[in-house]
């Protein structure tokens, strides 16, 4: 009764008022899921590419072939498959594409399809998305990481960096967490608007600044916590998404609001300085994808006392975090569905992050939707952190409002700082 009988995909709108694709999966018990693609601004090299039309309608992004594939050979591939069996139906996805990066059907096609089909699988077997994919081994709810001040690609590149966030160490609970973040990020938005520094926000509901220089927003989110009446670092600290491959390659780095240019040892050393300066317990992505040794070195260096995030570098794909796991490069992987293009690829690269003895993050994208898929994955998996973006915007907040409901419903226990090891 789990076979898949119908899969139509369509046309829907991100956050970004840029088209995506919806897929819509029925069973032949009559149990549906539905997964939408999400996108992403700053993107790895190797990551799934979304198929795009190009052309001069909608921008270029408009997705009528990513959806006609979803509706032609998507469809003709996964019908009478076994919803049960999300390995399989993704196989066939992955052989149908025939591609390394999804880039003939589209990551966005494969990425929404396969969503689409988890969810049909745990409506089959009535149980929520969390439980289905947790397999009956324990959980826990995860340590939020939420964005203040927005940057890089999701700001303008207003400022240099992609994102300052906040991690609620001191919560005992996910709607505590949630509830302190709130107030740093109120703080945050008040102490910007006196200054004369608030311009809106940003892609993913931060505040859109208007620094003179970086570190300045390190100086007034570390104020923001203080100001919501928190103690950095034991009760809230923060995380930073540099997304150096943005502004740095071959071991060159450009900070364009400060006007200067670093080499690698100097942009470690930068980084270094303000783990020194700032309650800093997380960095994703200090060096440029293209940097490995770079990323050895900082790993080295600061490796023991601060998370050290993969993303554009591991992309999410399973070979390239036991990779970088075997020369040290990071130290925790960032788990993105989309740049992998399906559920089950995604879970490998989880697997072998942990199977290392990595710190994982399950994480949205700037262009996203309604879809609570990630919660659910984050929650099931076990992975110990979620990424969202801000504290604004419904696309974020439907996220982290399913979390709030998991977490009464069910009593899941709140990992909070046993998530990061080296805080533990």
């Amino acid at each position: 009764m789990s076979e898949i009988v119908k899969i139509r995909g369509r046309r829907v709108w991100d956050s970004r008022g840029r088209p995506t694709v919806e897929v819509d999966v029925t069973l032949a018990d009559g149990s549906c899921g539905r997964g939408i693609a999400p996108a992403g601004a700053s993107r790895g090299t190797r990551e799934a590419i979304d198929l795009r039309d190009a052309g001069t309608k909608l921008g270029g992004f408009g997705v009528d072939r990513a959806v006609a594939n979803v509706n032609g050979e998507i469809a003709a591939a996964l019908r009478g498959r076994d919803a049960l069996d999300q390995a399989g139906a993704d196989r066939a996805l992955i052989e149908l594409d025939g591609t390394p990066n999804k880039s003939r059907l589209g990551g966005n096609a494969t990425v929404a399809a396969s969503i689409a089909v988890l969810h049909a699988a745990a409506a089959a077997e009535k149980m929520p998305l969390w439980q289905y994919v947790a397999g009956g081994q324990p959980v826990t709810m995860p340590l939020p990481e939420i964005q203040i001040f927005g940057g890089g690609a999701h700001a303008g590149r207003r400022v240099d960096l992609q994102d300052f966030m906040v991690m609620p160490l001191g919560a005992t609970s996910f709607a505590q967490a949630l509830e302190m973040t709130a107030e740093v990020y109120i703080a945050a938005g008040s102490l910007m608007k006196a200054a004369g520094k608030l311009s809106g926000v940003a892609d993913e509901g931060g505040w859109w600044p208007l620094f003179d220089a970086n570190e300045e927003a390190l100086e007034m989110l570390t104020r923001a916590i203080e100001h919501a009446g928190f103690r950095p670092l034991d009760d809230v600290a923060i995380s930073l998404d540099i997304a150096a491959s943005e502004f740095g390659s071959g071991g060159q780095y450009t900070l364009g609001l400060e006007q200067r240019r670093l080499d690698t040892a100097g942009m470690i050393e930068l980084l270094g300085a303000w783990l020194d300066a700032y309650p800093i317990v997380s960095i994703e992505d200090p060096l440029a994808e293209d940097d490995e040794a770079g990323l050895i070195e900082f790993t080295r260096r600061y490796g023991a006392r601060c998370q050290v995030i993969g993303d554009d570098y591991l992309v999410t794909s399973a070979p390239r975090v036991s990779h970088a796991a075997a020369i040290k490069a990071v130290n925790s992987a960032l788990i993105k569905l989309n740049q992998a293009g399906t559920v089950t690829e995604t879970r490998a690269a989880l697997d072998a992050a942990r199977a290392a003895g990595m710190s994982t993050l399950v994480s949205a994208r700037s262009g996203e939707t309604e879809d609570v898929t990630i919660t659910h994955l984050a929650v099931g998996w076990n992975a110990g952190q979620l990424k969202v973006g801000s504290f604004a915007r419904s696309e974020r907040m439907a996220k982290w409002n399913e979390g709030l409901r998991i977490e009464e419903a069910t009593g899941v226990q709140y990992v909070g700082r046993r998530a990061l090891p080296h805080l533990a």
